[in-house]
């Protein structure tokens, strides 16, 4: 078990005493790796190691972490060892998006020969990573993020749930499949976890995903669409 939080706002500020605050409430789901990555302008900012989040927050300084956008992820190793590079969050090749995902990508041996026959740089041997490659693939093609994240859902096989964003972006893209993913709404900020003991504390207003939901984090709201045709689905907090 693991768990995701990611959150997006609309002024440049102090993301990783939040970030950190929100892993360690997530904490309870057990894990043995822990990271964050925020997002400004053309910078990622990626810091993570396996250890306890106290330990790797003091070691590589994660509550000075900045941007307006940002994403924790804490790690049971399934596919692969607890490890640095095997934390998550992952880069896609050119290190131009981030992402992190909680539960199990089944087919992620077979995924990983395949991204790198196509050229995609792999740099570990987590299913995490997986995800990202699987949207980077068809971002490559040119497709919008929501074509991309509808076409990687079908090539990621098993439950999981997971997050992603890009540079010179203002947008955090998630998708639930079998694993659980709320959404938080507050003043000037969304925000997104595994479960609500780490949104509880920023806003009690909350939308819980359904399987098959892609949703949208923008600072001023959000927006969820399906999967099976990428209609929008409507929903109230």
């Amino acid at each position: 078990m693991c768990g995701i939080f990611g959150i997006v706002t609309k002024k440049e500020q102090n993301l990783g005493s939040i970030l950190v605050e929100a892993a360690k409430r997530l904490t309870y789901r057990g894990y043995d790796s822990v990271g964050v990555a925020t997002l400004s302008g053309s910078t990622i900012d990626l810091r993570k190691d396996a250890g306890r989040v106290e330990d790797v927050a003091a070691k590589y300084k994660l509550t000075e972490m900045n941007g307006t956008r940002g994403i924790t992820q804490l790690r049971w190793a399934t596919f692969g060892e607890p490890s640095q590079v095997n934390s998550q969050p992952h880069l896609d090749s050119d290190g131009d998006m981030v992402g992190a995902h909680n539960g199990n990508v089944v087919n992620n041996v077979e995924l990983r020969k395949q991204f790198m026959a196509e050229g995609l740089l792999v740099r570990s041997q987590n299913d995490g990573e997986s995800c990202v490659h699987a949207v980077e693939r068809y971002i490559n093609q040119g497709q919008d993020f929501i074509q991309a994240i509808r076409n990687a859902y079908n090539d990621l096989q098993g439950d999981y749930a997971f997050v992603i964003g890009k540079i010179n972006d203002d947008k955090l893209f998630a998708i639930k499949k079998g694993s659980g993913l709320v959404v938080g709404i507050g003043e000037d900020f969304t925000c997104l976890s595994s479960d609500l003991p780490s949104i509880l504390p920023l806003t009690r207003k909350i939308i819980r995903l359904e399987d098959g939901e892609i949703v949208t984090l923008k600072a001023d709201g959000v927006e969820l669409h399906s999967v099976i045709d990428g209609s929008i689905i409507i929903r109230e907090a």
